[in-house]
């Protein structure tokens, strides 16, 4: 069957736009459920970046005649439950952490798949790799979090 490109740039960034979409919900829950203000900050400022970066996908999709992704994915939902049974159990500021580091970590590979997939398509590719900053920086400052929690421990 031959697939044109306004197929499969909507279908490789629906899948940004969902893991995205993740993110972001996941962000507002972890920061309305840490007591640590600096933490809610930090999460807030992330879940703003997330909702920038679903707000630039869908808008290309769009272009391309697609219909962009409305809901988040089903690791994300799993994730995002997980994380609740993680906090509940042990430091919860660290559990959430942990979580969205990991979250991070699944959006930057998908970004770099999309970027390095040879099928993906020039319009695509060119809003991907000008979001891949931002992307990535979210991940290292999750890292970082991440990173100086544990040594504080």
């Amino acid at each position: 069957m031959n697939h044109s490109s306004k197929h499969t740039t909507p279908h490789t960034l629906n899948d940004l736009i969902a893991i995205a979409r993740d993110g972001k919900s996941f962000y507002e829950e972890a920061a309305q459920k840490v007591d640590n203000a600096e933490l809610k900050t930090l999460f807030n400022r992330i879940a703003g970046i997330k909702a920038h970066v679903v707000a630039e996908l869908s808008a290309v999709v769009q272009a391309a005649g697609g219909e962009p992704e409305d809901s988040g994915t089903l690791v994300g939902a799993m994730q995002k439950s997980y994380g609740k049974i993680r906090a509940a159990l042990g430091d919860k500021e660290f559990g959430y952490v942990a979580e969205l580091e990991e979250s991070e970590d699944r959006l930057n590979n998908a970004f770099k798949q999309v970027i390095q997939d040879p099928g993906t398509p020039e319009a695509a590719r060119a809003v991907v790799t000008r979001l891949l900053p931002e992307i990535r920086s979210c991940h290292d400052v999750m890292r970082d979090r991440k990173l100086a929690m544990k040594h504080a421990a």
